[in-house]
């Protein structure tokens, strides 16, 4: 950690160093062109577009039906059916992305047990839950982000942002270094009886944080809420002493690399399924099995042979006049082709499951599980990657935080985060290959891929104390252990027989 920062850091702040850094400007004009860009991006738009997906508020909820008018152009129509059809498409993809890789809980090895059990209570349910929304927020919008901060009790936690924001100034292309991070966000204030949305931005950096407040088109410190503070507070006795991490205090987890939300991959391959299937709703509200063609008619008004028509099931015509129906006939083999095959490239190119799709029989082999879910498994894994560098940054913290207050360093210790994905299995033909395994592998091994084993050293643990009440039960029932039994339970006695 750094120290509070003085008047050298604080001539730090405004000659931060940015790549390529517009040079001439100030601090404040920085933030402003880069909150301007970032507003405008069509990155940020994204992930808005993202959210309302996965809420199923997709395009075709805003659609009107249109004709061609009398001159020509398209007009607004009230009588035709308007059926908006929307399918969940993206809800379930990204479901389906953060139920496979974050349904069950992480796995924490490491072989240090004091440093695993400070882990532990770190990674409590709470965590695992916030994972799972933060897999969700970076499926949705490409990118999530976590705020580490001290709460009032002095805990260490963590808050995930809203990604839109949040605007990372990067030190590198791989976008895995952080210069700075503005956030740019809105709250809600009172002013007497009356309530009012105020804009604030923050500026994050290695040496603390300046809050401002927008007003106009120009920026002013708040002063409210400290307008030039540290990352957070140390309180020794009577004394307060702010404090800065060496890093900047914000974690980036991403969907992949390109950091590339899932619905800018599938919206269109969506929308066309969205709006063809509410066509052909339309159609078959709106047009009747037949048309009609009418001969020698002296009704006063086409208008009124409709209504005639609708009403009485009845077409008054005059002597010599005729009716004839003309069916229509819909191509529904066209339409039904059209849709299954949008249906396969949403879930092709979304790399889901779709599960009916595929028919894989009432007891399917593990084989036909793992062609089933190759594509979601290709998805999750490379996510898994990058999640694997956000779990490192945040250990990072979480190693530095363990050393200010145990003074115990962890830095050195070896981690493991294991992915337990939450793919189905055919675990009569595991358990069959477990047990004819014993005796070639170990028994660690072996519980290991037990289908049924969510902790490995916690089942370990339990075996070893069953083992024991067992030889116990035995000694009871034969007056000590059997013959040849050797005790296992009981070290001490191994050692006193060999005295």
């Amino acid at each position: 950690m750094s120290w509070p920062f003085g008047d050298e850091q604080q001539k730090e702040i405004e000659d931060i160093i940015i790549r390529g850094a517009r040079t001439a400007a100030t601090l404040e004009q920085i933030i402003q062109l880069e909150v301007g860009d970032w507003r405008n991006s069509e990155k940020r738009n994204w992930m808005g577009i993202g959210e309302r997906y996965y809420l199923n508020k997709p395009d075709i909820l805003e659609r009107k039906r249109t004709a061609i008018g009398a001159d020509g152009a398209k007009v607004v129509v009230g009588n035709l059916a308007n059926n908006k059809l929307a399918n969940a498409f993206v809800r379930k993809l990204v479901d389906q992305k953060v139920g496979y890789l974050l349904g069950k809980p992480l796995s924490i090895q490491t072989d240090n047990q004091t440093y695993a059990d400070a882990l532990g209570e770190i990674f409590d349910k709470a965590m695992l839950r916030r994972l799972q929304s933060t897999g969700k927020e970076a499926v949705n919008k490409g990118i999530a982000w976590w705020f580490v901060y001290y709460d009032e009790a002095g805990n260490l936690s963590f808050r995930k942002m809203r990604s839109e924001e949040i605007i990372p100034l990067w030190a590198d292309e791989a976008h895995t270094i952080l210069d700075a991070v503005i956030r740019d966000y809105e709250v809600l204030v009172y002013e007497g009886l009356q309530r009012k949305t105020v804009r604030k931005i923050e500026w994050w950096d290695r040496q603390g944080v300046r809050r401002y407040v927008v007003e106009g088109t120009g920026l002013a410190p708040d002063v409210d809420a400290g307008a030039l503070d540290s990352h957070f507070t140390l309180v020794n006795g009577d004394q307060e002493q702010g404090t800065n991490w060496e890093r900047i205090p914000f974690i980036a987890w991403k969907y992949n690399e390109e950091e590339q939300p899932l619905v800018e991959i599938i919206k269109s391959l969506a929308d066309d399924y969205d709006r063809n299937k509410s066509d052909n709703s339309n159609n078959l509200e709106d047009l009747p099995d037949s048309i009609y063609e009418v001969t020698n008619y002296d009704g006063t008004d086409p208008g009124e042979f409709r209504k005639n028509l609708s009403t009485y099931r009845t077409a008054f015509v005059s002597q010599g006049g005729g009716i004839k129906a003309i069916k229509l006939d819909l191509n529904t083999e066209a339409y039904k082709t059209h849709m299954e095959q949008a249906r396969k490239d949403i879930y092709e190119f979304g790399r889901g499951v779709d599960t009916q799709g595929v028919d894989i029989g009432s007891a399917p082999s593990g084989i036909a599980l793992k062609f089933l879910y190759s594509d979601l498994d290709l998805d999750a894994s490379l996510m898994e990657t990058e999640f694997q560098a956000s779990l490192e940054q945040l250990l990072w913290f979480i190693d530095t935080h363990l050393h200010n207050t145990t003074h115990s360093d962890y830095s050195e210790e070896k981690v493991s985060f294991v992915f337990n994905k939450d793919m189905p299995t055919d675990e009569s033909a595991i358990i069959t290959a477990i047990k004819d395994s014993i005796g070639i592998l170990s028994d660690e091994t072996l519980i290991t891929q037990h289908p049924w084993v969510t902790d490995v050293l916690e089942e370990l643990k339990r075996i070893e104390k069953q083992k024991k009440e067992a030889l116990k039960r035995m000694e009871g029932a034969y007056g000590g252990l059997p013959p040849n039994q050797p005790n296992d339970g009981d070290e001490d006695d191994d050692e006193g027989d060999e005295e």
